[in-house]
């Protein structure tokens, strides 16, 4: 089969370059085509691993337990609008739900940073030295808070990439002293860079400081009472853990604030691995969904390459004729045909698969958005677009392989 193959082979090539403008034209649909997926394919992965890391930097296994909303002159304003938990939660949770592996409460608001003749605005946060467990934020340099700021209300602060960048520009910010809210911190520690949040929420916007200094000396973040926290962060052991935790920590804080089983719990608690698992399906139909629009730009280069091959069929019917003159069979036309088929729409495929991993880079480097060129997509596409040119040439093979020798001769 592959010895009768080569011959086909030379006489398509030669066939092809016989119409060089005409065959390029023909293999733009199948170039479109297999760009046009890999690229596609590329932007949906990048999106999954976008989300991938933004799971990582909240922390794949983090519940948070946010007060419930306030009620004014009869309409509801929203979550965390009312001081119902307390850092004695915190404990209790810590103390009491099995599955919980660090808790971190928090008190935050936006605060106005100085530094020298430099200002910035930044989300200020008052936790506790578990917060960095909680959220696998490790410090850069210097250190992070300590049971000793939290127990003495130390003036000390834990900055974010982002307002060492406004404050210090290159320089390092450890040992210096800033203001917040025109009270005076010495900065410990720089944290590591984590990037945008799931929601676009710069995460190295921060200033971190003890819970207690937070509420005490900072104006602006103190609670509506003095044990009032304004979220909980609860790091579950495992993932497969995450729904028994839930409900423990439900039937707990339930239990603490005196709730009746009619009442409806005056907090809230949030699943952020599955807020983003649902994130990822979604990015994940988007990414196939994509796949599938740009696979019609295949369907379309097939049409093309059969419109073409049934033209170079009646351009060559003489050709045919004579070559069943001397004794070639029907199988042997077909095979040619087929062969010119599959030929021109591997060199579509070649080049289509050069346009998609240079059309990722682009969309990389000028929209700014991660793309990752899978080899799965690429041998997928390019074996879609063989798969195309087999597949559209049966026909016009079959054509010329049904020619009467005689008049195929007499054909002018």
């Amino acid at each position: 089969m592959l010895r009768s193959a080569l011959p086909a082979v030379r006489i398509a090539l030669r066939a092809l370059r016989a119409h060089a403008l005409r065959t390029v034209l023909t293999m733009l649909g199948i170039i479109v085509g297999v760009g046009a997926v890999i690229a596609m394919v590329a932007v949906g992965l990048g999106a999954e691993r976008r989300v991938a890391e933004q799971i990582r930097s909240v922390g794949s296994t983090v519940l948070v337990v946010q007060p419930g909303s306030a009620t004014s002159g009869g309409l509801r304003v929203g979550a965390g609008t009312r001081g119902t938990l307390t850092e004695d939660d915190a404990r209790a949770i810590a103390a009491e739900v099995p599955a919980a592996d660090a808790v971190a409460p928090s008190i935050q608001a936006t605060v106005q940073v100085v530094f020298g003749n430099r200002n910035w605005s930044t989300v200020g946060r008052g936790t506790t030295p578990d917060h960095r467990e909680v959220r696998g934020w490790e410090p850069a340099g210097g250190r992070f808070l300590t049971q000793e700021d939290l127990d003495g209300a130390a003036r000390v602060a834990v900055l974010g990439h982002t307002v060492v960048e406004q404050l210090f520009g290159d320089g390092d910010p450890v040992g210096e002293t800033i203001r917040v809210q025109n009270v005076p911190f010495a900065v410990v520690g720089v944290l590591q860079l984590k990037g945008q949040s799931g929601w676009g929420q710069d995460q190295d916007n921060v200033v971190i400081v003890p819970l207690n200094t937070g509420r005490s000396k900072v104006r602006g973040m103190a609670q509506a009472t003095t044990r009032a926290v304004g979220g909980i962060s609860v790091k579950v052991r495992s993932e497969h853990l995450i729904p028994e935790a839930e409900r423990q920590i439900t039937d707990l804080l339930r239990q603490r604030h005196r709730l009746q089983p009619w009442q409806e719990s005056d907090f809230s608690i949030r699943n952020m691995t599955e807020a983003f698992h649902a994130r990822t399906e979604n990015t994940r139909t988007m990414r196939n969904l994509l796949g599938a629009v740009a696979a019609v730009s295949l369907l379309v280069g097939g049409i093309g390459i059969m419109n073409i091959m049934l033209v170079s069929v009646t351009e060559r019917t003489r050709e045919i004729g004579l070559r069943m003159a001397v004794g070639a069979r029907a199988r042997d036309i077909r095979l040619q045909f087929l062969v010119e088929a599959v030929t021109l729409a591997l060199m579509g495929g070649v080049a289509g698969v050069g346009v998609g991993v240079g059309g990722s880079a682009a969309i990389a480097r000028v929209a700014q958005w991660p793309t990752v060129v899978s080899p799965a997509a690429v041998a997928g596409a390019f074996a879609a677009a063989a798969a195309t040119g087999l597949l559209f040439g049966l026909y016009p093979a079959w054509r010329a392989s049904l020619l009467d020798p005689i008049e195929a001769l007499r054909y002018e």
